[in-house]
């Protein structure tokens, strides 16, 4: 199987890092949806990064389904499998992909849209949505921490994934003193091997 798009991409590196953590040996093709749009359109008309395609040439896309195809074809889960742990599983990785979502719609706002038909009310309530949701995950790490003995779930994966993209794209949004545990949490993880041999840049 073959994974496109840049790892700079939360969602391509969110599905590249679980992949290794499935034991799922995916050929990665850095392909950009900007730089390389016409290249990427013929892999993929939607041109939506990530993209995967499967041996027999099927194409998937979104990194969620692209995960839940991985998780089936290997028979295992970054997903705990206990009702209520697995909604809070859930929960931080929700509030993790919505960080991602408004991180990216900020980039983009500052850096592709000409500045003097940017709007300042959209900017000012994305950066609010993205505070929102850091707020929660914070809140929901001082309650339930995740754990750190070399054991990375889904939730760790995509909430440490949303802090270290948010950091290179839009880092006057990081703020370490107001989300400790996301820092420190995010810290530990991109030490481990998973992280370290999938970097961003």
């Amino acid at each position: 199987m073959k994974l496109i798009g840049m790892l700079d991409s939360p969602y391509v590196r969110r599905v590249a890092i679980s992949a290794k953590r499935l034991g799922i040996d995916l050929e990665h093709e850095s392909v950009s949806v900007f730089r390389h749009f016409e290249q990427f359109q013929q892999i993929n008309p939607v041109v939506k990064a990530p993209t995967l395609i499967l041996d027999d040439g099927a194409v998937l896309m979104d990194s969620t389904l692209i995960l839940d195809y991985l998780e089936a074809s290997s028979g295992k889960s970054l997903l705990p499998t206990e009702l209520k742990q697995r909604a809070h599983a859930l929960r931080l990785i929700g509030l993790s992909l919505a960080a991602c979502e408004k991180a990216v719609q900020l980039y983009y706002e500052r850096n592709l849209r000409p500045a003097d038909i940017q709007y300042q009310p959209w900017v000012e309530r994305v950066e609010g949505q993205l505070a929102a949701a850091f707020t929660a995950l914070e809140q929901e790490l001082e309650k339930t921490g995740l754990p750190t003995d070399g054991t990375l779930t889904q939730a760790g994966i995509s909430l440490a994934v949303a802090w270290s993209f948010t950091g290179l794209v839009v880092p006057d949004q990081i703020d370490t003193r107001r989300y400790p545990h996301i820092a420190q949490y995010t810290a530990y993880a991109e030490t481990l091997e998973a992280f370290v041999s999938t970097p961003m840049t």
